[in-house]
């Protein structure tokens, strides 16, 4: 017996050690965790257990048979994150270069089935050269497995994507159909093709870094919704992600402790400005609301004039989506539409109530906007908010403007409770362009054509430039003083907890894609 266990614990050593000290010692040169390493990192101490540590690939060809290592280059298993159960594959470099083969898919397939069985997050390490080419169409066909299953599993799940090396080709669909992707900074990249195929088709020159890199994808395409100076910051953002989800589509967030105090906050009655035009950090009115430091934003860097993220409002989980007027006087454009509208339909899959923070004077006109599909992009956000069915409140902090109004979860699109602050304008327009319209045969007519236009400008504010018109037909349930906001919003997301909606019965809608 003793010689069995002997052979065992060789065979669990070989596994251990992937594709061996000198190439584990090249991943530690390149400032990389090992895939084993970033598992231990990230679940809670001794909760791990691995599953299929001793599977190997089955390619003779290319003399493939003289290059075997246990577990094909992914390991793959379960265990705990803050004591809450979690699926987890992490890619291993050390083993051709970490490429995806037929057996290194089903590891990861396998996980997955297992992750939506029993209703778990699913956590992908992913740090791959690719496909690997010596099984030809066989690992292609792993890569549609994982598709299919990223599929199947959304909605019902959650799903990250760590992107911890390179990731390339077809391998970077996965990540893009999970629920969030964080990338390391200076270690990572995907792109679809390579600088080396980019340059013979385009002519251009450009880096792995320029083309995919982490500062690409989170100021330029959105690919990715967080950046992380290095593994360790990265595998500490997915325990943060994870402490807002519930573990699957049928449960709902953790709710923290928390005792009602004084919920006053006096610092809210000064942020926003006298002057309608002068801007104001949305920030301030975020950080006056939520439970102290509770703000986990996500895409911070991509479509900055709309704020998305996490926060905890008297310890419940609530997302939070809010005009920016710090950048393009928070107008919506294409891409602070898709931003939003990604976030709001993951809160809405996993029971996450929405805060909605309006002070939005419409969407941002031009011909670059009006040709890469404002429209269609805009109705995105418009069709996620209506689509929703968790509870979902709105303050109106100050301008609402024109159609910008409806899709930012006003009560006309299904919002349970809109409030709006003194300072809010609720309107087809701003003041000025309405005269202009309204009045424009009486300012042409005027001696003065400017004092005319502006006497005009403030009989129409003076008329529809607040919240009381909306107030008076009940689109704006009360008109609430800025310090109040936060305990009204206590005692508002509780009173909607136990909220339920019956849909109509259908296969499913045609969102705007």
């Amino acid at each position: 017996m003793s010689q069995k266990i002997d052979e065992l614990n060789h065979k669990i050593e070989q596994a251990k050690l992937g594709g061996g000290q000198k190439r584990i010692d090249k991943q530690h040169e390149k400032k990389k965790l090992t895939a084993r390493e970033r598992v231990e990192y990230f679940l809670d101490e001794g909760s791990f257990e691995e599953i299929g540590m001793f599977v190997t690939h089955r390619t003779t060809d290319f003399n493939m048979q003289d290059q075997v290592y246990y577990g094909d280059g992914v390991v793959t298993g379960f265990g705990t994150v803050d004591g809450r159960l979690v699926y987890v594959y992490a890619q291993d470099f050390t083993v051709f270069g970490g490429a995806l083969s037929e057996t290194h898919a089903e590891k990861i397939c396998k996980v997955m089935d297992h992750a939506v069985k029993v209703g778990a997050p699913i956590i992908g390490l992913n740090d791959s050269g690719g496909a690997r080419i010596q099984e030809g169409v066989r690992s292609l066909g792993g890569y549609a497995d994982i598709f299919y299953r990223n599929v199947q599993a959304s909605g019902v799940v959650p799903q990250i994507s760590a992107i911890m090396g390179p990731c390339a080709g077809g391998a970077v669909y996965s990540p893009a159909m999970t629920d969030f992707t964080i990338m390391v900074e200076n270690t990572s990249y995907m792109f679809v093709t390579g600088p080396n195929v980019v340059k013979t088709v385009t002519n251009e020159e450009v880096t792995a870094e320029e083309l995919g890199g982490a500062s690409a994808h989170s100021t330029k395409s959105g690919v990715t919704h967080l950046t992380a100076l290095n593994d360790v910051e990265c595998l500490e953002n997915i325990k943060t992600l994870l402490s807002y989800m519930p573990q699957n589509n049928q449960e709902k967030p953790e709710k923290l402790e928390y005792r009602i105090q004084d919920e006053v906050r006096e610092t809210l009655e000064d942020i926003v400005p006298e002057n309608p035009n002068k801007p104001y950090d949305m920030h301030e009115v975020i950080n006056g609301i939520i439970d102290e430091d509770s703000f986990f934003e996500i895409h911070k860097d991509y479509a900055d004039n709309i704020i998305v993220g996490f926060s905890r409002i008297g310890g419940r989980s609530v997302g939070v989506v809010a005009n920016q007027p710090m950048s393009l006087a928070g107008v919506l454009d294409v891409d602070a539409s898709k931003k939003a509208a990604r976030f709001v339909r993951f809160c809405d899959a996993f029971n996450i109530p929405l805060l909605v923070l309006v002070d939005v004077p419409g969407f941002l006109p031009g011909t670059d906007q009006e040709w890469n599909g404002i429209i269609l992009n805009g109705a995105k956000l418009l069709y996620a908010l209506s689509e929703a069915t968790v509870p979902r409140i709105s303050v109106i902090t100050r301008k609402a403007y024109g159609g910008a109004y409806d899709v930012m979860n006003s009560k006309h699109i299904g919002a349970d409770l809109n409030y709006a602050w003194p300072t809010s304008e609720i309107a087809v327009m701003g003041a000025k362009g309405a005269s202009e319209i309204i009045f424009r045969k009486e300012i042409q007519a005027a001696e003065d054509p400017e004092i005319k236009l502006s006497e005009k400008e403030k009989e129409y504010a003076d008329a529809f430039a607040n919240p009381y018109k909306a107030a008076q037909r009940g689109f704006v349930d009360e008109v609430i003083m800025p310090k109040s906001t936060r305990r009204k919003l206590i005692k508002a997301f509780a009173m909607l907890e136990n909220k339920e909606v019956l849909r109509p019965n259908r296969k499913h809608g045609n969102i705007p894609l």
